[in-house]
C-alpha cells in the first residue's frame, strides 16, 4: 500500500487549480474527481475535497518556495519572537519573513541602485 503524507502547500496548490480548471471546463464534480484521483494518486475522497474547494474559493495562489536560514539571535530576541509569534497566532517563520521583508523593502527605497 501506497502511504503519502500530506500534500505540501505548492502540490495542495496544484491540485485545487486542477480541479478549478476541470470545473472551468464544465466537468462534472464527480467526473473530476475520478480525473484529480488518478492524475494525482490520491483518493476519490481527497479529490472530492480539491474540487469543493475549488468550487468554495476557485483558483488559489502557489506559495512561493521556501528554504531553510538558521541564524544565530541573542536569546531574548529570540524569545521575543516567539512571544509575537505566539500572541499574534502565527509561526515563528511567518514572523520572521514578514519583518525580513519590511527590513529589505526600507532598504530598497532609502538607497535604490544608481
Amino acid at each position: 500500500m501506497d502511504v503519502r503524507g500530506r500534500a505540501g502547500g505548492g502540490e495542495h496548490a496544484e491540485r485545487v487549480n486542477a480541479a478549478a480548471a476541470l470545473a472551468e471546463a464544465g466537468v462534472p464534480a464527480a467526473e473530476a474527481a475520478r480525473v484529480l484521483a488518478g492524475r494525482f494518486g490520491c483518493s476519490p475522497r481527497q479529490a472530492r475535497r480539491y474540487v469543493d474547494q475549488a468550487a468554495a474559493t476557485g483558483r488559489v495562489a502557489v506559495p512561493e518556495a521556501t528554504a531553510v536560514f538558521t541564524v544565530k539571535l541573542p536569546v531574548r530576541l529570540a524569545a521575543g519572537v516567539r512571544e509575537h509569534a505566539a500572541a499574534s497566532g502565527r509561526t515563528i517563520s511567518a514572523v520572521v519573513a514578514q519583518a525580513l521583508e519590511e527590513f529589505l523593502e526600507r532598504g530598497r527605497r532609502h538607497h535604490p541602485r544608481r
